[in-house]
């Protein structure tokens, strides 16, 4: 029977977090704080996946399994922020509230075509900052990967 590699597991470990702090963040006010500390959860995301390699650990591939955990934790976390912007939407454009949260800015909200053009509009930009997002927590993983190893090679 196989292992599972500590770089998943700890990519699943921080997907975990990175959900609840997902649904945290809808509180009003608390996703000013949740957005940072997802950042920060990236970071100890890589050096937990660091943290479970055998010592030595050399900096390079801590880098690299911390990028992986990253990875899987941005995926999952972010696939599941993408699907509550949806499901916001869904409910928030034919309700109206977001043409009266648009109100004086400029934006007519007769232009945004109801629910369907909402939509499309979040699942477009929604994926493009999902792919983003995914690169920013590999990139911050590896970070984290690379520091502890740094620190803590034994």
């Amino acid at each position: 029977m196989s292992t599972m590699s500590n770089w998943l597991k700890a990519g699943l470990v921080g997907a975990l977090a990175v959900v609840v702090l997902q649904f945290v963040g809808l509180i009003p006010c608390v996703g000013c704080i949740t957005w940072i500390l997802g950042y920060v959860a990236y970071g100890c995301i890589g050096a937990l996946a660091a943290y479970w390699m055998s010592p030595p650990r050399q900096p390079g591939t801590a880098a690299k399994d911390g990028a992986l955990a990253g990875a899987v934790a941005g995926a999952i976390g972010g696939g599941v922020g993408l699907v509550i912007l949806l499901g916001l939407v869904t409910v928030f454009v034919p309700l109206g509230i977001l043409g009266d949260a648009l109100e004086g800015t400029g934006v007519d909200p007769a232009a945004l075509w109801g629910t369907f053009a909402g939509l499309v509009g979040s699942l477009t930009c929604g994926t493009g900052c999902y792919a983003l997002g995914v690169g920013i927590a590999a990139g911050l993983g590896a970070l984290g990967g690379l520091i502890f190893a740094a620190i803590q090679p034994d």
